[in-house]
């Protein structure tokens, strides 16, 4: 993907990324030979699809570090993405529900940059309804009652 400047027809250069930590990306690009910027801002979804594909946008100023691509996209949007549901300690919430090995598996087949929001939904849904732990059946009444059948 390139952007191009709309007056000069002239590819712009990028000039500056942004992580905000709330999960979205934030791009500049400037055109060189007239100065005009354009922004680009991606929501927290967009950032994990583009982050899970391996793009990097603005690169990197040092060489490539082992399993880059992996930590680059654990790393990327919200960061209990990819928690394990073992609970949290010390910091007064009620723990995590757990998930039994039947319900990893299943979510381990859940496409990468979508696993975390799926997650998320499986989670807050136990955490409401005070289940303990999450196993396939929670998750078929779960996709049922929340409607996502077609999911």
């Amino acid at each position: 993907m390139k952007f191009l400047c709309v007056e000069c027809d002239r590819q712009m250069q990028f000039e500056e990324r942004q992580l905000p930590g709330d999960g979205t990306l934030a791009a500049a690009f400037r055109c060189p030979a007239c100065g005009r910027t354009v922004a680009l801002l991606t929501n927290p979804m967009e950032t994990q699809l583009v982050a899970s594909l391996g793009v990097k946008i603005g690169g990197t100023t040092i060489e490539p570090q082992p399993m880059e691509t992996v930590r680059g996209m654990v790393t990327t949007g919200r960061d209990d993405a990819f928690d394990d549901g073992k609970g949290e300690t010390g910091t007064g919430k009620s723990p995590r529900p757990a998930w039994s090995p039947e319900a990893q598996e299943r979510l381990a087949r859940v496409p990468n940059f979508v696993r975390g929001m799926v997650k998320r939904i499986y989670l807050d849904y136990a955490k409401e309804r005070g289940i303990a732990e999450i196993t396939p059946a929670i998750m078929d009444t779960a996709r049922t009652e929340l409607g996502l059948e077609e999911m």
